[in-house]
Parts: structure tokens; sequence; C-alpha cells
């Protein structure tokens, strides 16, 4: 297959490009209602859609591939022994049973700065790690989960200006979420709903399912200007043995490939790194820029993504740079809406 790969290096600068406030989402639509922007990735050709015309892109014996992981209320809110706010966003479990997490105010937490929350919980910070990472350990009553459960909020994006509400626990979350361990929607996920998928299946499509953990990686920008230097954090994927034979056998038959998010797309390409997807679990740190070439994928279902973010570049390797960069000016001048809660872009 493939991917229109540039004759030339990449800086960070060259992922830049100009948005107003504006056009950043801070409500979802209501699924499947989303526009869709379709990039042909081999003429750079545009469309202007809608989200429920998905179906119609997609091919009998195509195989659709979504992340199922499952949003955690990841974001804690507790009062530091001298009674000023202090917030932790859980990152993952370690096998001790100690987290990672990232807190804020970042200065005042040191190992052994503890963390109350209500009167029944407590965080101690009992490492301080690289990359603004502290390691903590939940003491009181109730366990981690029982106090995401009293104390968490939906770990919305930090460019979602206003405080997490009730109802985003659930529209922060695909209708198939399943295993729980996100602190970030696998957000191209997020415009089915249960009709379009069942239209989807009975068009001769087969789904199948993967998992990718988000961490809070995935908003960070890279800020070196050599994209190479950039260092990924690792996030945990686990693919089942269904889903390698499903995706190895359709393409041993010629069939496409349909990643549904960055998450799949990175998942796909560490697990088929050999040219043969393996199933099994671990972690990944795969960063794809380009002139990445791919494996795996055939077509991509996107949101639209931060300038200089390392998701932006994965679709600019995927797409070619500037079918991308060109996309993106189209999307700004026709007033999508752009980011987590955002319309969907379709590279076909």
């Amino acid at each position: 297959m493939t991917n229109l790969p540039p004759n030339r290096s990449f800086t960070a600068r060259d992922f830049d490009y100009e948005l107003a406030p504006e056009f950043i989402a801070q409500w979802p639509a209501e699924r499947g209602t989303s526009r869709l922007l379709v990039l042909h990735r081999h003429t750079g050709a545009v469309e202007h859609r809608h989200f429920r015309d998905f179906p119609s892109l997609l091919r009998a014996g195509d195989v659709l591939v979504i992340n199922t992981t499952k949003v955690i209320p990841a974001r804690l809110s507790g009062t530091r022994d001298n009674g000023r706010a202090a917030e932790i966003l859980l990152v993952h479990p370690e096998p001790d049973g100690s987290w990672l997490a990232m807190v804020h105010p970042g200065g005042k937490l040191k190992r052994g700065r503890v963390v109350r929350f209500g009167d029944d919980a407590t965080a101690e910070i009992v490492d301080v790690l690289t990359g603004g990472l502290r390691r903590i350990r939940f003491g009181g009553r109730i366990d981690a989960k029982g106090v995401m459960e009293r104390y968490g909020s939906t770990p919305l994006p930090p460019y979602i200006a206003r405080a997490a509400e009730p109802a985003d626990r659930e529209q922060y979350q695909t209708v198939y979420a399943k295993e729980e361990g996100s602190v970030a929607a696998p957000t191209a996920g997020l415009h089915f709903t249960p009709d379009l998928l069942d239209q989807i299946r009975g068009g001769g499509v087969e789904i199948a399912e993967l998992v990718l953990h988000v961490g809070p990686g995935t908003f960070k920008p890279v800020e070196v200007e050599d994209p190479a230097r950039h260092t990924m954090h690792p996030e945990h994927y686990e693919v089942s043995s269904d889903t390698a034979s499903t995706v190895n056998r359709a393409r041993k038959e010629g069939r496409r490939i349909v990643a549904v998010g960055t998450t799949v797309a990175r998942t796909l390409e560490t697990a088929g790194k050999s040219g043969t997807v393996e199933a099994g679990a671990g972690w990944t740190s795969l960063f794809i820029y380009p002139p990445y070439r791919f494996r795996v994928v055939d077509a991509l279902l996107t949101n639209f993504h931060l300038p200089r973010s390392t998701l932006l570049m994965l679709v600019a390797a995927f797409a070619g740079y500037e079918n991308t960069m060109k996309a993106y000016r189209v999307a700004v001048e026709e007033r999508y809406r752009f980011y987590s809660y955002g319309d969907a872009m379709a590279i076909v």
C-alpha cells in the first residue's frame, strides 16, 4: 500500500496552524450528527458530509477496528495539609498498588506530602518521577476505585474551558466502552450510535475490538523542533487473538483495515510491526510522524487535532503532509468544530 511519503524532513513548527477559540467545541453534538470531512489521501480531494454518511464510505469485507477502552473519573480534587486545594490526575495503576499521577500544584506536592479527600481517603506522594509524574499511594477507608467514584470527575481535556458535569461521564465515553483505564477518550469513537454500528454490520463490515488505555501524554505538544527527539508516554494495549486473526485474514485477502482513531492506528501498527498483527498485551511508545510507512491501516477515522500534537503528525504521516494541512485549512474556513467534542474526519 502507498503512504505518499514526503520528500523532506519536518520540524514541529510545520504542524502549527491558527485556530480561533470559537472553533474549539466545548460541548458534544448529539451522537451521529457531527459533520464529517472526507479526505481522499491519494488525490487530496475533500468532501463535506455528515457522520451519518460514514457507513457509505465503507465496503463489504472491510474490517472496522474500534478501541473499547473506558474513561475513568481520574481527576481528583482534594486539599493539602494547609487547607489549600490540590488536584491529582491519575494515569495508571502500578503492580504494587500505587498509582502514577500528575499533580497540581506540582511545586508544592513533593515526596511525603499528603492530599486529603473528605474524611475517608488520602493520597500520599511517595516518589517524584521524571516528566512531571508522581507515584502516589492511597490510604484511608476506601480504595482507589472508591476514591474515584466518590471524589473523581471526568478528566476533560485542558482546552475544554469548563468544569466537568455529570453528563460528561456518559458523553465523554464511546457507546462500546467497557475496559476501564483511560484518562482521555478515544474521541473518533464518540460519534457512533448503536444504530450506526448495526447499519455498518448490516453492510457486510466486520467490527473488531482492541484496547489502548489513553494517557495524558496524548495532549502533550511536541516541544522540541525535531520530532524525532520527542518522548512519548507509554500506553498499555491489548490485542486479542480473535482481532489479530480477523485483521490478518482480511489483509491477506486484500480487504481494507479501517482504524477508528489514532489510538487504534498506533496499536495496530505496534502489534503489526513485523508485517503480521500479533495478539498480546504490552506497552507502546510508538510515535508515528512523516515519513512513517503504515503496515496495517488502510483508512482512518479521526477528529481534528491540536497544533504540534503527535496526533496531527500521525494523520499527516497517513494522508500526506500537504493533504493534511490543506484539509485543516479548509476545515477552519468551513467552520468545523475542533478537538475532542468536535467534528470528524475520514481519510480514505
